[in-house]
């Protein structure tokens, strides 16, 4: 009997820590360091109609082919009340160049934050960049959107679908999004340890 339940035990352990959040769950809420050193919470976004969480890196290939995109991302959809935020997951003594100085040398007009307490775990984040497309309900964030920002990660000119932005519009004109899911390509997300 007392292996029966140790096992029960362990097995909702596991199901605990590999949780992640489905389309139309609730969002974790965080609070992280950004490079202007200041901690930066999902709930200061309150009066924003939604939030555009990325999470992403300095070192993945995948990330520098996106930052440009994220960039312009953020200068069309803020004014509209859909900002981006992003978090950087990886472990710096792993990779360097994921630190938090070189996170500050970015610069970026949004929010770039040190994820040294597992958020991306909370979300089910596994690559870089990977989106979670947030739409403010009220009192909470719900999942709108989860995956890659379209579809053509190698050349932006290329694009075909552009998956967020699609989904984005979709919430701005009251609508579900034609696509709520997607895969996300990138670098596999390298966590502190």
């Amino acid at each position: 009997m007392k292996t029966i339940y140790l096992t029960m035990v362990l097995v909702a352990l596991s199901l605990v820590s590999t949780a992640q959040v489905k389309v139309g769950d609730n969002a974790p809420d965080f609070k992280l360091l950004n490079t202007d050193g200041e901690m930066v919470a999902l709930s200061d976004y309150n009066k924003e109609d939604g939030v555009i969480l990325v999470f992403t890196c300095n070192h993945c290939p995948y990330a520098k082919l996106y930052e440009q995109r994220i960039i312009d991302l953020n200068k069309k959809y803020k004014s509209k009340k859909y900002p981006v935020v992003a978090i950087n997951p990886n472990d710096s003594v792993a990779y360097k160049v994921d630190g938090y100085s070189y996170m500050v040398d970015k610069q970026y007009d949004f929010p770039y934050l040190l994820d040294n307490k597992g958020i991306f775990s909370e979300y089910g984040a596994t690559k870089t960049p990977h989106i979670f497309l947030l739409k403010n309900s009220g009192d909470q964030f719900e999942v709108a959107y989860i995956g890659a920002i379209d579809d053509n990660p190698q050349d932006a000119s290329e694009v075909k679908e552009k998956y967020l932005e699609l989904a984005i519009q979709s919430l701005m004109e009251g609508k579900t999004p034609k696509y709520t899911s997607t895969k996300a390509i990138g670098c596999s997300i390298k966590p502190f340890k």
